[in-house]
């Protein structure tokens, strides 16, 4: 499923690698913040980070290239991404 042309967007991520335990949460959050997005950054019980973001589209789009680049802590594997509409609920950007 691909983004809407703009506005507020929803964007889902899979990150897979060497992710929990490195400060990869915590970067997520501050490069989410610099970018004024709200969401969240979350370990699963598989070793994955799941990352939601809510904000302009563009923005979303540029986390998702700092996920996939090679500034994050630790070692990405894969990314994979999902986009939907706003759904909200979200007052800021957390680690989970």
């Amino acid at each position: 499923m691909t983004a809407p042309d703009s506005g507020q967007v929803r964007l889902n991520v899979w990150v897979r690698g060497h992710v929990q335990g490195v400060g990869f949460r915590w970067w997520t959050r501050a490069r989410a913040l610099e970018l004024g997005l709200v969401g969240s950054a979350s370990n699963l019980a598989d070793g994955r980070v799941e990352v939601v973001a809510e904000g302009l589209r563009e923005d979303c789009e540029k986390l998702l290239a700092l996920l996939r680049g090679d500034t994050t802590p630790g070692r990405v594997d894969a990314v994979v991404e999902r986009w939907s509409p706003v759904r909200g609920g979200f007052g800021g950007f957390v680690e989970r």
